[in-house]
């Protein structure tokens, strides 16, 4: 880390900002460390509106099941709409949705309370209570922000499942929140593609175990073609038509479900993350003001899928906590071209952008493939923040993001966090932390977290180790659906007496800085001939290598002679090479890697693709990428995926 630029915060940026300068975070990180309860009770005294005021702030006398302002009460979707309109922001835009075939749409306050109270109504006249379950498999759209905000309002736990996941892994997710209403699409548009919603429902629940489902309700997105079954389905024009466009929220107590999110787990059975209503829409609102300085005129855009947990934070919920104007889009980076999102930018006037490294990286090859979508030919110049999610970001990737995106004006927060931790853990505050490529900087204040060894004990500065959290957070995950002791075994083991949080990642902290670098999940840590090293750590190196490399993955495979041996998968900025052509590229990354890390890191195996397999929301599939470095058959569903075709590139090693 040493060897990279520093950048400091735009002088004017800092004098403005909500966290003015590294004194201003330090004073916040001391007045947690003095009094952990007060500060955390008095931010959620600011930021969160109470029907009835909580008088306790932590409770642990069940630990690790923490609960945050537990004899407090609220409505998570009181506070982020009818707030607004109470505050004079009823006219203010809301939402400005495109959708994929470029159409815009633009939503008030007032419009939007109005669409979700209607939408309340209409689950309750389909006796949708509060403490239901209720699954939401819809592409991005204002109908799912607003079904999101209704089952808040009616005191219904939503659990989204992304629009790119199959039958099986719905009907999965319906069986295990035990939910009794699905909301979906008839289809979905992404890529000038009409793609399957309501059919996979279908799918899904003729698979058998939805016992617990009544009804689905479907938004008429396309007019296609679907099955109908009158006993069960029911269009969601046909129930809204009618409504009052008031509804009466249900005041719960802060530790109330808000909503199931699942997530893969190693043992292939999806665990439900269960997140609470109070403590979450604290940490929402308050990192999407601090972490991206939102101000009252910024038009804020993250492009994440309201599938995942980005999706939830900051796009459901922490913009309007703040009364902000975001971006919706329902379609892809690439579509109709690979300029769509720079030419976003400049048709809608965004402020902060927060995406995703993956998006990144193949935005680059393609603007160094094809000058006519290079971000030059956009008007940027309405940016003032930008910001990456998903995982780490590699200094090349995030020097071009800098240059080329920002204009070398806009500060990156490199945000590190998790589903399990509701909201950011680690990132820049863009107003007071200098930058370093690559770093994800600072614990957000507050945030307590260490970097421990095996046993627990701290690590100094410079030598890797195991990412923990300190102290419970209002944000934090309070248990698996149904599943407590998997909970405590999952984030709060035994091995550290349960103590901390286990993030599940490795990470370092630079020794003149104290900067955290994630370098991995823990179980993508290669033990290569006694030597641990991080995945991250070897695709920041190929990547590094920017004259040929636009994205590269590692994984391990066995080996009998060094016990796992270095599998890397390269998508380079030229076409896909092969025969002695691909064998001496190969040998050149190879050399590459071995000066950047060290020979013990140089892959054993290399293999090139045109691109690497993703899911729809640009998330790499590194399960499929080890069975593929093993040679094995691939079994596992590959439905998710954007580009299933790519595992036949890469089937040839060199």
């Amino acid at each position: 880390m040493s060897e990279l630029a520093t950048y400091l915060p735009p002088a004017s940026l800092a004098a403005s900002a909500h966290v003015s300068g590294m004194e201003a975070y330090q004073r916040l990180c001391a007045e947690a460390e003095a009094d952990y309860e007060g500060y955390w009770a008095r931010l959620a005294r600011e930021f969160v509106e109470w029907k009835t005021p909580f008088t306790q702030v932590l409770d642990s006398s069940q630990a690790p099941f923490f609960r945050w302002f537990a004899d407090g009460e609220l409505n998570v979707s009181y506070n982020c709409l009818d707030r607004q309109v109470a505050a004079g922001l009823g006219a203010k835009t809301a939402i400005i949705f495109e959708a994929d075939d470029g159409q815009v749409t633009t939503v008030s306050y007032e419009e939007l309370l109005a669409r979700t109270c209607r939408m309340a109504n209409a689950l309750k006249s389909l006796g949708v209570k509060k403490g239901d379950r209720v699954v939401i498999y819809m592409s991005m759209s204002v109908e799912g922000v607003v079904a999101m905000q209704a089952c808040a309002r009616i005191g219904a736990t939503h659990s989204v499942v992304f629009g790119g996941f199959s039958a099986q892994s719905l009907r999965d997710r319906i069986e295990d929140a035990g939910a009794v209403l699905v909301i979906t699409a008839d289809e979905q548009l992404r890529g000038g593609k009409q793609l399957p919603l309501k059919s996979i429902v279908d799918d899904a629940i003729a698979l058998g175990g939805c016992d617990s489902l009544r009804q689905v309700v479907v938004y008429r997105r396309t007019g296609g073609q679907i099955a109908w079954h009158a006993d069960r389905d029911r269009w969601l024009h046909e129930l809204t038509e009618g409504q009052p466009s008031t509804c009466e929220p249900e005041w719960v107590g802060a530790e109330h479900p808000l909503f199931l999110l699942y997530t893969s787990g190693s043992t292939g059975k999806p665990k439900g993350v269960q997140h609470a209503s109070g403590g979450y829409l604290l940490h929402a609102a308050l990192t999407t003001k601090w972490t991206f300085d939102l101000k009252p005129d910024d038009v804020f855009w993250c492009t994440a899928d309201i599938g995942w947990v980005t999706g939830h934070t900051y796009i459901a919920y922490g913009p309007l906590a703040l009364g902000a104007t975001e971006v919706v889009f329902e379609g892809v980076p690439t579509y109709p071209d690979a300029a769509r999102f720079w030419k976003m930018i400049e048709r809608h006037k965004v402020s902060v952008f927060y995406t995703a490294p993956t998006a990144i990286r193949s935005l680059i090859k393609a603007a160094e493939s094809n000058d006519a979508v290079h971000p030059r030919h956009s008007d940027l110049s309405s940016l003032r923040i930008l910001g990456s999610v998903g995982e780490p970001i590699n200094p090349a990737a995030w020097e071009w993001y800098h240059q080329h995106i920002g204009g070398g004006r806009c500060p990156i927060v490199d945000t590190f966090w998790q589903t399990e931790t509701g909201g950011h853990m680690i990132t820049p505050l863009p107003g007071a932390t200098p930058l370093v490529p690559g770093s994800c900087t600072l614990p957000f204040p507050g945030i307590q977290a260490a970097i421990v060894d095996e046993t627990g004990k701290d690590v100094p500065n410079g030598q890797g180790g195991i990412l923990v959290v300190k102290k419970p957070w209002p944000s934090m995950i309070r248990t698996i659906w149904g599943d407590p002791e998997r909970f405590k075994k999952s984030y709060y083991p035994a091995d550290f007496q349960g103590r901390y949080y286990l993030a599940g990642d490795g990470a370092i902290r630079d020794e003149k800085t104290g900067y955290f670098t994630i370098t991995g999940r823990i179980d993508d840590v290669l033990n290569v001939s006694g030597h641990r090293m991080g995945t991250m750590e070897i695709e920041s190196a190929l990547v590094g290598c920017t004259e040929l490399v636009a994205e590269a993955a590692v994984v391990g495979r066995p080996d009998d002679t060094t016990g796992e041996a270095i599998c890397a998968f390269v998508v380079l900025k030229r076409p896909r090479p092969s025969g002695d052509e691909a064998k001496a590229i190969a040998k050149q990354l190879r050399d590459w890697v071995g000066k950047e890390i060290g020979p013990i890191a140089k892959p054993k195996d290399i293999r090139f693709g045109d691109n690497l397999p993703k899911t729809r929301s640009g998330k790499i599939m590194r399960r499929l990428l080890r069975s593929v470095a093993k040679g094995e058959a691939v079994t596992q569903d590959t439905s998710t995926l954007e580009n299933p075709a790519i595992l036949e590139q890469l089937g040839q090693a060199y």
